[in-house]
């Protein structure tokens, strides 16, 4: 489809100049003698670009381009002004132009602004279309995150709206979730901070007087052990990003300070009286319900509203299980990275029904921990049950014990779901993803299902 360039300019020789030069470079071309024409031809048919001279009856350039911008903000103004006006003209640029040329017109610099417009146009458009796309089929995996369940879609979704804000992040989720990658790609989507400092707190781990030390630093003597000053990890984050891991486990006194620092962006070091302003975006985390610690008195109300300021809940594993397989493949490629020389492609499927089965106290980084052990053990290239940890030897024993307590019911649908699968892979000629896609099981369960009724071929 031909690119649409309107004209708009009071000069009739301007006005063919360039209709001529355009026209011959394969564009559409319309023509307006002012403003007020342009403008209605604008809304009748938008072009891509519009070319206005500056000084023109009834509604100048300037006024054009501002109504340009109301009307469609798309659409690209290149404004035309004589060589006293340049001021004037990039000052239009501020309030939206792409660009400026200078009369007279030279063919080769208007040609050049108007395959730099629709290149840029191009690119947008192109990254529309895969943003869309992508939404539809659902990522795989968002900045170090795997997963494409809905759950995580909506948090991908989240981060890419509220990372480039200060808004101050709780993330509530059990331990081993990926709190903490979420938290890195907070600060890496952030366009302002992403080359600052990211700095990360785990607060559980230290006592209260030496957690207000670590974040707030110290002056020499303030303590015994204090020997010199020390800045805390607030000064050393300025400019950027502090992740606050178990927020849950700051004392009173602490959680006044942080909602100052909240609220004014200024503390006092531990022993001094020189108050240290900071610029810091704080995200927070928890593993606890703050909002039973609160009625418990162990958690301030005001500072919990100022930290859940824009929540991100984060499912445990046992709420994502069709991420499993992505999940499995990404740590079986990281292990067998880490562990040099040793290659391990999958897992049987077998394993896999027990992986599902399973359900994860320990969430993503109890799943990784099981597959690093597994790759370890593992003696050739697939990880089989018994490569796993004992407890899953003694679940696989009780999902056999309640197949035997089921298998009345079992044989009851065994033979329609036989012939449901038969039926269904015949529709898609053989082609064993769509057929599971359909039935809307995962191709590993149709593969074990097509071995229990003897559906598979020889070479197979």
């Amino acid at each position: 489809m031909k690119r649409h360039i309107l004209i708009a300019d009071d000069e009739p020789l301007t006005r063919k100049s360039l209709l001529e030069i355009l026209k011959f470079e394969g564009y559409k071309v319309s023509l307006a003698s002012d403003g007020e024409e342009a403008l209605r031809q604008i809304k009748e048919n938008p072009p891509d670009v519009v070319i206005a001279d500056l000084k023109m009856p009834k509604l100048d350039g300037i006024a054009l381009l501002r109504k340009i911008k109301e009307y469609d903000s798309n659409i690209a103004v290149v404004l035309v002004t004589a060589y006293g006006t340049i001021e004037t003209a990039v000052e239009a640029m501020k309030e939206g132009a792409f660009d400026y040329i200078t009369k007279p017109i030279i063919d080769s610099e208007i040609k050049i602004v108007i395959q730099r417009i629709l290149e840029q146009k191009k690119l947008l458009e192109e990254n529309k279309v895969l943003k869309e796309r992508l939404k539809k089929e659902g990522r795989k995996q968002f900045y170090k995150m795997i997963g494409q369940n809905p759950k995580m879609q909506r948090i991908y979704d989240l981060i890419e709206t509220v990372a480039p804000t200060n808004a101050t992040v709780l993330i509530v989720g059990e331990s081993g979730t990926g709190k903490r990658l979420i938290a890195h790609a907070l600060h890496f989507y952030n366009p302002y901070r992403k080359d600052k400092p990211f700095v990360e707190v785990s607060c559980g781990a230290l006592p209260e007087n030496l957690l207000e030390s670590e974040l707030f630093g110290h002056i020499k003597g303030s303590f015994t052990g204090a020997i010199r000053d020390r800045q805390g990890r607030f000064e050393i984050a300025s400019g950027g990003t502090i992740f606050l891991d178990e927020i849950d486990a700051f004392s009173p006194k602490l959680q006044v300070k942080l909602l100052r620092v909240l609220q004014e962006g200024e503390f006092e070091r531990v022993g001094d009286t020189k108050t240290i302003k900071v610029d810091v975006r704080v995200i927070a985390a928890t593993n606890q319900d703050l909002k039973k610690l609160i009625k418990e008195g162990l958690f301030r109300e005001d500072l919990y509203y100022r930290l859940n300021v824009i929540p991100i809940n984060v499912p445990p594993l046992r709420e994502r299980k069709d991420d499993i397989p992505l999940l499995v493949e990404h740590f079986l490629k990281k292990s067998s990275q880490k562990l040099k020389g040793k290659i391990v492609r999958d897992v049987s499927p077998q394993v896999m029904e027990l992986f599902f089965a399973y359900d994860w106290p320990g969430n993503i980084r109890e799943l990784e921990n099981v597959i690093e052990r597994a790759v370890i053990l593992c003696k050739g290239e697939r990880i089989e049950v018994e490569d796993l940890p004992e407890f899953f030897v003694e679940l696989r024993g009780k999902d056999r014990d309640d197949e035997k307590r089921n298998f009345s019911l079992k044989e009851v649908v065994k033979d329609s779901e036989k012939e449901i699968i038969e039926k269904v892979l015949k529709e898609c000629g053989g082609n064993r993803k769509k057929a599971a896609q359909i039935l809307g099981i995962n191709r590993t369960t149709l593969y074990n299902k097509l071995k229990a009724y003897g559906i598979l071929k020889k070479k197979d």
